[in-house]
């Protein structure tokens, strides 16, 4: 067993008698630190130990040293007891070990956005991923936050990293083996973004959609003409297979296991989109819709990008009215909602289950706020027209 240092400038974990870090880092003049609850840089102790059968550990204690000898003296007393085993299943295991079982689950691995939680789960554990999940703490996660937003990552991303971690924990909480304290720890860390902070209302206007199709490849095309008239997302359109499209009743139907909400739809197909999908060649080989190459398209993101740059449209998420593929779902609730189609209705075509979801896909803009100023003077109007009339026949 060991006692360990954590370096504040690198988090380096090294040997206490350490004067000064690999990075330069003066451990010495920092460690007088430690008692001053204002002081920023810290030394940060930990305790490494192995478990019988030779699995290491690690365990963040505290700023102070002697708390770091009483817990490893504690370690030691267990050890030679041999009761460690007691101890229950988070103060033993990593978020590594953690975020291993939890990945394999099949219904996590079912998931259709397992490949970004893989991605937010290995972000999380660059920082905590040998740290034993019941030594975290709330402070832990607050530094993570800091840090993360000092390196320039969005907000989004990080709390992407963190809401997946709680979701691992959460998940791991009613397997029994987190306990509640540790779940408390992640609830009680407040996300960087506010609610609907980042709701985008980049719709593409039909001059708009015009000229990107003008530019698009053809084999583009047709992606890009189902996501405008029905709203689907793309990760719903691309693995579309022809088994789930019914020419003859004009609907598409999608499966729990095709939509982000697990719920089944059914898309009814307009005339534009039915002269799109009647004219694509039926493959003998692969009956997936939309092919490249012969092959199912996985992405269009370099097609998409090169047609708005010679189309004149800003791409890109982060760009000052900036378009991308998903703003293709605002746009036919927008158009949809414009053109009568009832709410309830809309949101049975592209899956919405929440008001308050559609309401963030639905965008308010210039047109309807002069349409509806237009309302109000010509009812301003009748009403005037109203009394006048009255006024009159009173006179008579």
């Amino acid at each position: 067993m060991a006692i360990l240092a954590e370096c504040p400038m690198c988090h380096r974990k090294q040997k206490v008698s350490n004067k000064l870090c690999h990075c330069g880092a003066e451990l010495d003049k920092i460690k007088k630190n430690n008692a001053n609850p204002k002081a920023k840089l810290k030394v940060l102790y930990w305790i490494s130990y192995r478990l019988p059968g030779g699995k290491q550990r690690r365990e963040s204690v505290s700023f102070s040293i002697e708390e770091a000898r009483d817990a490893e003296g504690k370690r030691r007393s267990q050890k030679r007891e041999n009761t460690i085993f007691d101890i229950k299943p988070d103060a033993k295991m990593t978020f590594n070990e953690l975020t291993k079982w939890y990945l394999d689950l099949e219904k996590v691995k079912s998931r259709a956005y397992y490949p970004t939680l893989t991605i937010n789960l290995n972000s999380f554990n660059d920082e905590f991923g040998d740290m034993v999940v019941d030594q975290i703490k709330p402070i832990d996660l607050e530094n993570y936050q800091a840090k993360r937003k000092k390196a320039d990552y969005a907000d989004s991303y990080i709390d992407q990293a963190i809401g997946a971690a709680k979701a691992m924990v959460t998940k791991a909480f009613y397997n029994d083996l987190v306990g509640e304290r540790t779940l408390k720890k992640f609830k009680m860390v407040e996300k960087l973004l506010k609610e609907n902070a980042n709701a985008r209302n980049r719709i593409l206007h039909p001059d708009e959609y015009n000229k990107l199709m003008a530019h698009l490849p053809a084999h583009a095309k047709p992606v890009i003409t189902m996501a405008f008239h029905t709203g689907m997302r793309i990760g719903e359109i691309l693995p579309l297979t022809w088994d789930k499209v019914d020419l003859k009743k004009r609907i598409i139907s999608l499966e729990a296991k095709d939509t982000k909400d697990k719920e089944p739809r059914i898309i009814d197909i307009d005339n534009g989109l039915y002269e799109m999908l009647r004219d694509i060649p039926l493959a003998i080989h692969d009956n997936h819709v939309f092919l490249y190459k012969g092959k199912p398209m996985r992405r269009i993101l370099r097609s998409l990008k090169t047609a708005c740059t010679k189309a004149g449209i800003i791409y890109g998420r982060f760009e000052k009215g900036g378009f991308i593929c998903h703003d293709l779902r605002h746009t036919f609730v927008t158009y949809a909602r414009k053109a009568g189609v009832a709410q309830s209705v809309i949101m049975k075509t592209t899956g919405h289950s929440t008001t308050a979801m559609f309401h963030r896909y639905n965008t308010v803009d210039n047109e309807d706020t002069r349409n509806g100023i237009n309302q109000f003077e010509d009812y301003v109007k009748s009403v005037d027209q109203n009394v006048d009339q009255k006024a009159k026949g009173a006179n008579q």
